[in-house]
C-alpha cells in the first residue's frame, strides 16, 4: 500500500476561503469564534496546534471548491454540522481549518407517497420530523441531541438510537448518498427510490466514518407513517427477575418500537422506583398497543416485578427525560462509553455501572463512568491487572462478544488510551480504503479505528 502524503502544508490563506463561500461571513477566524465552539472544538483535537479558521459553505458547490483548496494545500480538514458529537471518536491531529456543514441544509424532495425524503447534510433532525409529520410521516431514528443534531452529522457517527429495535440502524434506512472526496470530486452512491441497485454500496461505508473518508453532500432516507397510537410499559426489579423479563419480550412475537434496560442508578434519577429496569414502547393501532402493553405487565408481575403503562404526554415526557438523562453528563470529567454486548449479557454489565442502558435486541447501549479512577475500580474488582486504565470493562465486554468504545472523554483521558479498542483482523483493509478515498490523509486524520 501506497503510503499516505506527509507533504508539508501551505498556510492557510483566509481571503481565499472567504472568496469561494462570497460571504465575509462565511469564514470565522479562530479567534473569532464564540469561547463555546472553540471548547467544542478543542475537545476533537489533540493537544498543540489550533486551526486557523472555521468555514461555512452554504452549497455542494462551494463545499466541493473549498475541499479541492484544502487537498491542494495539503490542509488538513475537521468535517463537522453543528458540532453536536465533534467530540465522539478519536482526536484529530494538526488540523489546519474546519469546515460545517450546517449551512448546507435544504429540503431537497420528499416523495409522499414513495416514503422516502432527500435533504442536504447540514438540515436540524428536529427541523426534517416537522417538516415530515406534516405528512404523517417520521424519519426512525432518535439520535443524541436531536434538537441541535445535523442528518450529516448522524449519518457520519452511525447514530442510531432505541428505534433500532424495530426500524433497524442509519444505514438500513439510507438510500442514497452524494458527497465530495478529499479531491473536490462530487460523487454518488444509491438513488432516491427503495427498491434501487445502482452502484457500490457506499451507503454502509460511509455510516459511521466519522468524516475520514469524504464530506456528506446529500442523504436520501426511507421514512415511515406515524402510528396511530403509542404506548410503553416500564418494569423495574431484582437483577435475575429484569433479565428473564427481557428474554421472554425477545423471545415473543410482541413488536416492540423500542426496548432497553436501564441501570438502577438510571431506574431511580428518572424517579421510576427501584432496581433495574425494562421499558418497551409499542406503536401501532390502539387495540395492538394495548394487548401488547398488558401482555408484558403481565410478565411483570409473574416475576414479581413492579410495573407501569405510560401514555400520552405521560410517556412523550419519560422518553424525552431518559434521553436526555442518559446524554447529558453531570461534569466535564464523565466519560461516555458506547458498548455492543451480546443481549443476553446486557445485565451483567448493568450491574457493574452506575448509569448505563442497552438494547435487549441489538446488545448496543451506552454508559456513563464518573471518573478514570471508577474505571480503575472496576478493574480491580474484576481481578484484571496491567494494561490501560479500561482493560477491565473492555474484557468482560470482550468476553460476552462485544465491545467497548470511548465516545467522550477528556482529552487528556483520550490521549492516554485506546479510545476504540478495536481487536479485529480488518485494519489494513480499512487502511486501504482510506488510502482509496483520502491518499493525503486530510480528511479527519486521527479520528476514526486504529488512528486512520
Amino acid at each position: 500500500m501506497k503510503a499516505m502524503s506527509n507533504d508539508k502544508p501551505q498556510g492557510v490563506c483566509a481571503s481565499d476561503l472567504t472568496s469561494i463561500v462570497g460571504d465575509k461571513n462565511g469564514v470565522c477566524l479562530w479567534e473569532n469564534i464564540e469561547l463555546s465552539q472553540q471548547k467544542r472544538i478543542q475537545q476533537a483535537i489533540a493537544s498543540g496546534k489550533l486551526p486557523s479558521c472555521i468555514v461555512y459553505p452554504r452549497t455542494q458547490e462551494q463545499l466541493a471548491t473549498v475541499i479541492a483548496t484544502a487537498h491542494t494545500n495539503n490542509w488538513r480538514v475537521l468535517p463537522c454540522g453543528s458540532g453536536s458529537k465533534l467530540n465522539w471518536g478519536g482526536l484529530t491531529k494538526g488540523v489546519d481549518i474546519v469546515v460545517s456543514t450546517e449551512r448546507i441544509n435544504q429540503l431537497i424532495e420528499h416523495a409522499v407517497g414513495d416514503l422516502t425524503v432527500t435533504v442536504e447534510p447540514g438540515m436540524k433532525f428536529s427541523d426534517l420530523q416537522a417538516l415530515l409529520a406534516k405528512s404523517r410521516q417520521f424519519l426512525a431514528l432518535d439520535p443524541t441531541a436531536p434538537e441541535s443534531a445535523t442528518i450529516g452529522g448522524i449519518v457520519a457517527t452511525g447514530d442510531t438510537g432505541s428505534l433500532r429495535q424495530r426500524y433497524g440502524s442509519v444505514r438500513d434506512q439510507l438510500l442514497g448518498i452524494t458527497f465530495v472526496r478529499a479531491d473536490g470530486q462530487v460523487a454518488k452512491a444509491g438513488g432516491r427510490v427503495v427498491k434501487n441497485v445502482a452502484g457500490y454500496d457506499l451507503m454502509k461505508l460511509f455510516t459511521g466514518s466519522y468524516g475520514t473518508l469524504g464530506f456528506i453532500s446529500q442523504v436520501t432516507f426511507r421514512v415511515y407513517p406515524l402510528a396511530e397510537a403509542s404506548g410503553t410499559v416500564v418494569l423495574t426489579g431484582s437483577a435475575e427477575a429484569v433479565s428473564q423479563a427481557a428474554n421472554i419480550l425477545r423471545g415473543s412475537a410482541l413488536t416492540p418500537v423500542q426496548a432497553d434496560l436501564l441501570s438502577t442508578k438510571l431506574v431511580s434519577s428518572l424517579g421510576l422506583g427501584e432496581g433495574l429496569g425494562l421499558i418497551a414502547r409499542f406503536q401501532s393501532i390502539s387495540e395492538s398497543v394495548k394487548e401488547q402493553s398488558n401482555r408484558v405487565l403481565e410478565v411483570g408481575q409473574k416475576l414479581g416485578l413492579n410495573g407501569a403503562i405510560f401514555a400520552d404526554d405521560d410517556e412523550a415526557n419519560l422518553w424525552q427525560r431518559l434521553q436526555k438523562r442518559i446524554h447529558t453528563t453531570a461534569t466535564e470529567s464523565v466519560i461516555t462509553c458506547k458498548i455492543g454486548v451480546l443481549p443476553t449479557a446486557a445485565v451483567q454489565i448493568l450491574t457493574q455501572v452506575e448509569l448505563g442502558l442497552i438494547h435487549i435486541g441489538s446488545g448496543l447501549g451506552l454508559l456513563q463512568l464518573e471518573d478514570k479512577n471508577q474505571v480503575l475500580k472496576l478493574r480491580d474488582e474484576l481481578g484484571f491487572a496491567g494494561g490501560d486504565a479500561y482493560d477491565g470493562l473492555r474484557l468482560r465486554t470482550q468476553a460476552n462478544k462485544g465491545f467497548l468504545t470511548i465516545l467522550e472523554a477528556p482529552v487528556a483521558v483520550k490521549e492516554q488510551i485506546d479510545v476504540w479498542g478495536y481487536t479485529g483482523n480488518a485494519l489494513p483493509l480499512m487502511r486501504r480504503i482510506k488510502e482509496q478515498f483520502d491518499s493525503k490523509n486530510i480528511l479527519s486524520p486521527g479520528r476514526f479505528v486504529g488512528g486512520i
